[in-house]
């Protein structure tokens, strides 16, 4: 079994080497901004969601470097974000990125339940304008980066969000969000300029909630004219409506890119980790090299890489590679013990303190220790009883062998034979107690029949003459 153990390992190296190479290879890829057939340029738009990580952060980068390569108007964060994995250093780099880009740079934090919280909205802080849709939120900034505390922010009374987080109407009443509020000069010009009849006593100025937020992006970006989007008004059901001009782009992640982010989030990068042990350890009682052993191993290094990015504790790590050693030990026996239990505390104790400064739901943590403690109590020990009964591996060699009744067989129990516990039924009418001893007479299926060495009954099965 040691060559095809040595060739599993091989396999997880390769793979990993593999995978780390398309990785930063798929990073970073910029795309060139389609032409401007109309005159009224490009606005990029780039969805920024979930933790600020590297494969984040550079995408960030390029969308910059992008927008100011290909002479965009305007370059656009979709954004729902609440924590960032990378270093201080690395979200001062991308802050005065944005700040000094040549492009306007605008946030439009949304949709509907999308919110900007921690050191990723002292990030976006730093553009030009910041707008929000219905249902999100802003705040819990935390403690100032010193790297940028001279840098102007685009909200106003941003102590108000240092320790806590202001719904949407909060951001309107409290004067955060910047809003522009019509007035009936205004709308008498958009009428005009539509070819509809203005009536000023039939006009009414929509409310600041309804003025000051955009419900989509195409709203948020209809508004930004000063920085250079280009918007025409139209008649729609009798009202004016801005409708774009200035062509969009919208960018994101690269398919292998969004794997590497997907990985890299505190759920999946836990479930990779578990799923991946639990099939290596499967396969470790299974001959040779199979599929279980191949999925878990490419498993176990995206999980690797997820916990490469986010802050956790070793030792908690270290706690759920030794429950699954603990596991093996009991497995190999085939009947749950001390290890399974002693595994079982180790494991829970781990995926509770697994992380550090990034949370994770309950919901996994609870879904797969059920699902550790029913493999580990029921399916592995089950599964070993059948592999070694199966005609590939075979048993017939236990028959007469002798062995010692460790709970009593009354008429199940367990047996120990050659330091391994096997359950067993007494096939003689007499129970055999714990400590005595017992021979292997007959192997059915996942069970031994024994009989004691001594002082036997008649196989009460066997008919009398």
């Amino acid at each position: 079994m040691r060559t095809p153990r040595l060739t599993l390992a091989a396999a997880c190296l390769a793979g990993g080497g593999v995978l780390a190479t398309l990785g930063w290879g798929g990073m970073g890829a910029a795309a060139a901004l389609p032409g401007d057939e109309a005159g009224a340029g490009v606005a990029v738009v780039v969805e920024v969601t979930g933790l600020i990580d590297p494969v984040m952060a550079e995408l960030i980068e390029d969308s910059l470097a992008v927008a100011t390569d290909g002479g965009a108007r305007l370059l656009v964060f979709r954004v729902d974000a609440q924590r960032s994995v990378v270093s201080d250093a690395r979200l001062t780099e991308l802050a005065r990125a944005i700040a000094d880009s040549s492009v306007p740079v605008a946030v439009w934090v949304g949709p509907n339940g999308a919110s900007l919280e921690g050191k990723p909205a002292q990030l976006f802080a730093v553009a030009d304008a910041v707008g929000i849709a219905p249902g999100t939120g802003v705040g819990n900034l935390g403690p100032p980066l010193a790297s940028l505390s001279g840098e102007p922010v685009a909200w106003a009374n941003q102590e108000l969000l240092r320790d806590r987080k202001l719904g949407w109407r909060q951001l309107i009443s409290e004067g955060v969000v910047a809003c522009d509020r019509l007035t009936l000069d205004v709308l008498a010009d958009r009428y005009a300029e539509a070819g509809i009849p203005f009536d000023p006593q039939q006009v009414q100025i929509p409310p600041d909630e309804e003025q000051c937020v955009a419900p989509l992006i195409g709203d948020f970006l209809v508004d930004l004219e000063e920085f250079g989007f280009v918007a025409d008004v139209v008649e729609v059901d009798g009202r004016p409506r801005l409708s774009p001009v200035t062509q969009v782009q919208f960018r994101g992640l690269s398919l292998l890119d969004q794997l590497f982010h997907t990985v890299a989030s505190p759920p999946v990068a836990y479930l990779l980790l578990t799923i991946g042990m639990g099939l290596m350890l499967f396969e470790f009682y299974t001959a040779g090299i199979g599929v279980a052993g191949v999925v878990g191993a490419l498993l176990f290094i995206l999980a690797g890489y997820g916990l490469s990015v986010l802050p956790h504790h070793p030792w908690a790590l270290a706690l759920l590679a030794g429950s699954m050693v603990a596991f093996g030990i009991d497995i190999q026996t085939s009947v749950p013990r001390f290890w399974t239990s002693a595994g079982m505390v180790m494991f829970a104790a781990g995926t509770w303190w697994l992380y550090d400064g990034v949370s994770m739901s309950w919901i996994p943590m609870v879904v797969m220790t059920g699902a550790v403690a029913v493999a580990m109590f029921s399916g592995m020990p089950s599964m070993v009883r059948t592999r070694f009964s199966t005609p590939t591996i075979g048993r017939d060699w236990m028959i007469g062998e002798l062995g010692e009744v460790v709970e009593d067989v009354a008429p199940d129990g367990v047996v120990r034979i050659r330091g391994a516990l096997w359950r067993a039924r007494v096939n003689r009418a007499t129970p055999v107690v714990a400590g005595e001893q017992v021979r292997v007479a007959e192997i059915d299926g996942l069970w031994l029949e024994v009989e004691p060495t001594e002082g036997a009954a008649r196989d009460y099965r066997e008919r009398r003459r």
